[in-house]
């Protein structure tokens, strides 16, 4: 499940490393060199590599690149303006960025770091209330060097229409979830609990393979999933509910008596989210986070037992979670092709993960988590854990930008 989490920052794209890096990893103010405050590269103080002092203002971007040359470089970026802007260095023809400060505040310089091939490149300033301004385009001839990682900016409209379409594959995924939870329902209040602890499960599943959605289902997800964690009853707390609450009761040794409220109001719950959907609006800017959080939320939550409730079903729900991220990934895949060259690498290590977790399904059922062997544990934490860190690169490809 996506828990609450502190809002995002901007993930920025840095070609040193080739990764992903929090933008707080370019936000420190520097000092500009001497040699380079007329616009010709110079030595880095500490990094040892070329430096570049470029400036922006509310009429100008970048000025003061005058000498291109490829290779790993970095530009000091002053911003002589009256309000913080956003800087982006961009491929001229395509629009693709390979770096970007953002928030950088009237008076301050930050560094951006790049590696440059041949090519034609220009800066980008977006201030926050105005229009972009580009600079003057710079060509770059004679470079040994390949030009470091870039992603083609996505914007909202690029990501409504794959909002739209899982929208309705959520939306239709409803009528399972309410027949599995009828089950379920059906089995407590005939009495029958081994029935219901069968039943549980499939039900449960369905819900964890909706894992991008739950932002938009708002106060409906914490009643139908949610856990203990900030009640002050405990599993007594009467705001206790949902699927969580139904787990407690039926490995815990509750009769039917006390689990048919629970099952009724349970059943209750998605009744009325399957009915809002409909007029429910996902925001298109969440999804690439989504892809992200799923399996996050999977490495703090399920890998920790912190959501077992005596089902020892944490494993089960890691795989439903795997087939909810990669859902998402499927409707991102025509925006994703092009701008995530890591896409095969990402595939093969979900194939990787999805590999390990089958291997605890077995016939008697999933392996509870508190089972596993140090060297399994370890595994799937290491398998998990670097689908995660391959996911962080989706996240940061669809963090929608301004483009004018």
């Amino acid at each position: 499940m996506i828990r609450p989490r502190i809002p995002r920052s901007r993930r920025v794209l840095l070609a040193a490393g080739g990764g992903v890096l929090a933008a707080g990893t370019v936000a420190a103010a520097v000092l500009v060199p001497s040699g380079a405050r007329n616009g010709a590269a110079a030595q880095g103080p500490s990094d040892g590599l070329p430096h570049t002092a470029v400036q922006i203002s509310a009429s100008m971007c970048g000025d003061g690149w005058l000498r291109p040359h490829g290779g790993l470089q970095v530009f000091d970026v002053r911003n002589f303006s009256d309000s913080p802007a956003e800087v982006d260095l961009t491929d001229a023809a395509t629009g693709k960025v390979f770096g970007e400060i953002e928030g950088l505040a009237p008076g301050t310089t930050r560094p951006l770091q790049v590696t440059l091939g041949n090519g034609s490149y220009a800066f980008k300033c977006i201030p926050d209330d105005a229009d972009a301004v580009t600079g003057t385009t710079v060509t770059i001839s004679g470079s040994q060097a390949v030009s470091g990682p870039a992603a083609l900016p996505v914007t909202l409209q690029d990501l409504i229409p794959p909002a739209i379409s899982y929208q309705k594959w959520i939306g239709d995924r409803m009528a399972d979830l309410a027949a599995k939870v009828g089950a379920l329902k059906s089995a407590i209040d005939s009495g029958d609990l081994a029935a219901a602890r069968s039943a549980w499960l499939p039900a449960h599943l369905v819900y964890e393979r909706m894992g991008a959605a739950y932002g938009t289902f708002g106060d409906a997800d914490k009643a139908i999933n949610g856990t203990t964690a900030g009640l002050a009853g405990g599993t007594g707390d009467p705001h206790f509910t949902g699927f969580h609450r139904i787990e407690y009761g039926l490995w815990h040794g509750q009769s039917a008596s006390q689990l048919r409220g629970p099952a009724a109001q349970l059943a209750d719950d998605i009744s009325q989210l399957r009915a809002s959907w409909a007029q429910a609006r996902m925001d298109p800017g969440d999804l690439g986070l989504r892809a992200h959080e799923i399996l996050e939320n999977t490495l703090q939550f399920e890998l920790t037992g912190r959501t077992d409730y005596g089902s020892g079903s944490n494993l089960a729900t890691a795989r439903a979670n795997l087939d909810g991220t990669r859902t998402v990934l499927a409707y991102l895949r025509p925006l994703l092709t092009s701008r995530d060259p890591a896409l095969p690498q990402l595939e093969a290590q979900l194939d990787r993960l999805q590999h390990t977790l089958d291997s605890f399904d077995t016939p008697s059922g999933w392996t509870p988590f508190d089972k596993l062997t140090l060297d399994q544990r370890e595994r799937v934490d290491a398998d998990l854990s670097e689908s995660v860190e391959q996911l962080a690169q989706v996240a940061a490809v669809f963090d929608v930008r301004r483009t004018s």
